[in-house]
């Protein structure tokens, strides 16, 4: 017990299993140098040090921006719309509350108040169909094919539930 109190004391070490780590990240401190040098922040003061892999820097095109900002734009309507829509059918079946009970006003009320619970659980499947759809226009194949591999899980789920 002793031993472990010595050796997170001491600094940045921690005993993990018996094992001291050292938890410094070169990257981090190659950039409190640099900014305590006076460099820019993106330059590094000793080049070579960190041992991540560098990609390649490619400028987004002003076309690629702009069909990435209409479907963020896309997205967040759908979210709002649903939202809206799922919150007004609910409300207008808590305002047939204060009518005189009868089997109609009854049958109006779960109607709209399933709606509004079906309006809640199928937004988020069409914002992933949506997304998907942008994310393959924009040429970004890999997480559109996630986003169609989950919604073929949720198919899926929902076929053999109905099965059931």
């Amino acid at each position: 017990m002793a031993e472990s109190a010595e050796l997170t004391r001491g600094g940045p070490e921690v005993l993990t299993r018996a094992i001291p780590v050292d938890l410094k990240n070169p990257a981090h401190m190659d950039l409190t140098q640099a900014v305590q040098e006076g460099l820019p922040e993106g330059a590094h003061a000793q080049e070579g040090t960190h041992d991540a892999p560098e990609a390649p820097a490619t400028a987004a095109t002003p076309a690629q921006v702009a069909r990435a900002e209409a479907g963020e734009l896309w997205i967040s309507r759908l979210l709002r719309g649903g939202a809206m829509c799922s919150g007004a059918l609910f409300l207008t079946s808590l305002a047939l509350e204060a009518l005189p009970r009868s089997e109609n006003v009854h049958v109006v009320i779960d109607v709209l108040r399933k709606g509004a619970a079906s309006a809640l659980l199928v937004t988020p499947v069409v914002r992933l169909v949506v997304a998907g759809t942008t994310l393959g226009i924009r040429g970004e194949w890999k997480y559109a094919l996630y986003a169609a591999g989950v919604l073929g899980l949720l198919a899926l789920a929902v076929g053999a539930g109905l099965h059931a």
